[in-house]
C-alpha cells in the first residue's frame, strides 16, 4: 500500500532507525520499526515491521499476533518516552510551587507532542488501535490525570487559585494542550500567521495566559 502523505512536514525524529534483528531483541526492533513507520506516515503492519527488521514475515507473530498488539506495544513505548519528558520537567520545578509544576507539566506535554507528532498521535487518538484495550495505557493515563488533580488541589489548598471547580480547570487545561498540539500536527498555525520558529513560544504564551486566568491575582 502506498505511504500516506503527512499533512505537514514531520518534526525531526527522535527514535532510532529500525535495526537488523539480533538474537534476543526482535520485540524491541519491531516496536522501533512500527514507530518509524508511523513517523513516516506509512501504513503500519506486522509484516511491514518484519520487513524493516529484516526477518521472515512469520517471525514477529511470536511477539505480536496482530497489528493491534504491535501498536499497543508501540504506544506503550511512546507513552514511556512521554512520561520521561514529564518527569524531567517536574524534577526541575520547585516542589512547593504547585502552579509552577502545573505549568511545567503543560509545557513538557506540548514540547514533546510538537517534537514527536507521530508518537503523540499514537497515544492520543484511536487511529491506530483501541486505547481501552491496553491496561498499561489506561493505568498510565489515570496516573497522569491523578497527578494534575493533585497539583491543582495543592494550589487550591495554598490559596493560589480563583474560586472555581477544579475538575473544570483540569479539563480546560487538558483541552488547551491537546488542542494546541493537534493544531500543530494538522498544520493550522500558518493560517494564523504563526511561523514554524514561533510555535513553541506561542505554546508557552498560551499556557501562561491560562495560568493567569486561574491564578488568584
Amino acid at each position: 500500500m502506498p505511504a500516506r502523505q503527512p499533512s505537514k512536514p514531520r518534526a525531526r525524529r527522535h527514535t532510532s532507525d529500525a535495526r537488523p534483528y539480533h538474537h534476543g531483541d526482535l520485540r524491541r526492533v519491531l516496536i522501533d520499526a512500527a514507530l518509524q513507520l508511523a513517523e513516516e506516515g506509512a501504513e503500519v503492519s506486522v509484516r511491514e515491521a518484519a520487513r524493516r527488521a529484516a526477518v521472515s514475515p512469520g517471525a514477529p507473530f511470536r511477539h505480536f499476533p496482530n497489528r493491534d498488539a504491535l501498536m499497543a506495544a508501540a504506544a506503550q513505548e511512546a507513552q514511556r518516552r512521554f512520561r520521561a519528558e514529564i518527569e524531567v520537567a517536574l524534577a526541575q520545578a520547585p516542589g512547593t510551587d504547585p502552579l509552577g509544576r502545573f505549568r511545567a507539566f503543560g509545557l513538557a506535554y506540548l514540547r514533546w507532542a510538537m517534537r514527536n507528532p507521530a508518537h503523540f498521535e499514537i497515544i492520543s487518538t484511536g487511529r491506530y488501535f483501541a486505547h481501552g484495550s491496553s491496561a498499561e495505557l489506561t493505568r498510565d493515563n489515570a496516573e497522569l490525570i491523578a497527578l494534575t488533580e493533585q497539583m491543582l488541589a495543592d494550589a487550591a489548598a495554598q490559596g493560589l487559585l480563583r474560586p472555581a471547580d477544579l475538575k473544570s480547570i483540569q479539563i480546560a487545561g487538558r483541552a488547551l494542550v491537546y488542542g494546541f498540539a493537534r493544531m500543530n500536527l494538522d498544520g493550522h498555525f500558518p493560517r494564523w500567521g504563526v511561523a514554524e520558529t514561533e510555535i513553541e513560544r506561542m505554546a508557552e504564551a498560551a499556557i501562561d495566559l491560562f495560568i493567569s486566568g486561574i491564578a488568584k491575582g
